[in-house]
C-alpha cells in the first residue's frame, strides 16, 4: 500500500468517530486501531477519540532545520538490506521524494521518502531501532 494513502487513512481514523479500520488490497491487509479503543457495547457512551500518540523533543533537544519524522511505527532501517550501503549519510544532498530510509511493519518494509529537499545534517534514528509513529528520524537544512 502507498505510504500517502496509508498516512491519510491513519489521519482519518485519528480525526474520526472510527475506532478501527480494516482495509484489504492485493499487497496485504492494513489495520488501524486507535489508541485506548475499546470494544463499546450497545446502548454504552463511547470512549472519547483518543489521536495516535507524537514523541515530541524538549524544547532544547529540538535540532534546528526540517525534521522529518515518522510515518508510523515500526523497526528503522537505514539500508536497502544488511550490509548494503546506507540511502543517506550526514552530509547527503537530497531531492524531495527521494528514499532516505525504511521502516517494516507489520512485515511489511515502507519506503520513506524525503518531504523537502536539502542536506541530511543530523540522522536521529538508530539502524534496526524501533521508531513511534511521528518520531523524528532525521533534519535537513
Amino acid at each position: 500500500m502507498d505510504l500517502r494513502k496509508l498516512k491519510t487513512l491513519i489521519d482519518l481514523v485519528s480525526e474520526s468517530n472510527v475506532s478501527e479500520l480494516e482495509i484489504t488490497e492485493a499487497e496485504g491487509k492494513v489495520r488501524i486501531v486507535k489508541s485506548g479503543a475499546t470494544g463499546v457495547q450497545h446502548g454504552a457512551a463511547a470512549p472519547a477519540p483518543v489521536a495516535a500518540p507524537v514523541v515530541e523533543l524538549p524544547v532544547a533537544a529540538v535540532p534546528a532545520g526540517h525534521i522529518v519524522k515518522s510515518p508510523m511505527v515500526g523497526t528503522f532501517y537505514r539500508s536497502p538490506s544488511p550490509g548494503a550501503k546506507a540511502f543517506v549519510e550526514v552530509g547527503s544532498q537530497i531531492k524531495e521524494g527521494e528514499t532516505i530510509c525504511i521502516i517494516e511493519a507489520m512485515k511489511i518494509l515502507n519506503e520513506i521518502e524525503a518531504d523537502k529537499s536539502g542536506t541530511v545534517t543530523r540522522i536521529l534514528g538508530e539502524n534496526g531501532q524501533a521508531v513511534e509513529y511521528g518520531q523524528p528520524l532525521f533534519v535537513i537544512e
